[in-house]
């Protein structure tokens, strides 16, 4: 009998939409920081796959989708987000997600109402609803890349 892994069960949450969507992202964003944490240089910046992602590399990528998305941050060219420097470690790349988190939520929050735009210089912008639900679909992405990194690195699954 193979021992049972623990999955995080589905956020629980009120009935408000904006709620409900930041308590899922929320939940996707801790899964992504958890499956770099504790990895040894140099597995957390070696690439598993064949494409060149490394779990260091989505949590870099991740920095930059958050800081563009809800802060209109614009990378100076998206490849590049998903390779770390030299002098970039885990810990700093895993502090400069979570500080990104923090400040995207800050937004989120004052937001009143999801059909309001958010923050794209140069561009039309979209509604903080599509928003929300774009960067579900990109960190759940990334999470599912991250789950099988770890893996293929130590071993561990589970979210």
């Amino acid at each position: 009998m193979s021992p049972r892994r623990r999955d995080t069960p589905p956020p629980r949450t009120g009935p408000g939409e904006k709620e409900t969507l930041l308590a899922f992202l929320d939940q996707l964003r801790a899964a992504v920081a958890a499956k770099a944490e504790g990895v040894p240089e140099p597995q957390v910046r070696t690439a598993g796959v064949p494409s060149g992602t490394s779990l260091l590399g989505l949590v870099r990528h991740l920095i930059h989708v958050e800081r563009f998305t809800f802060l209109g941050e614009q990378p100076a060219g998206w490849p590049a987000t998903f390779r770390p420097r030299p002098d970039e470690t885990a810990a700093s790349l895993l502090a400069g997600y979570r500080a990104a988190v923090e400040e995207a939520n800050v937004v989120i929050e004052a937001c009143a109402d999801l059909t309001e735009p958010v923050a794209r210089p140069g561009r039309t912008p979209p509604s903080m609803r599509w928003a929300l639900v774009h960067m579900i679909e990109e960190t759940g992405r990334h999470a599912g890349h991250a789950d099988i990194l770890r893996e293929l690195i130590d071993g561990a699954t589970g979210r």
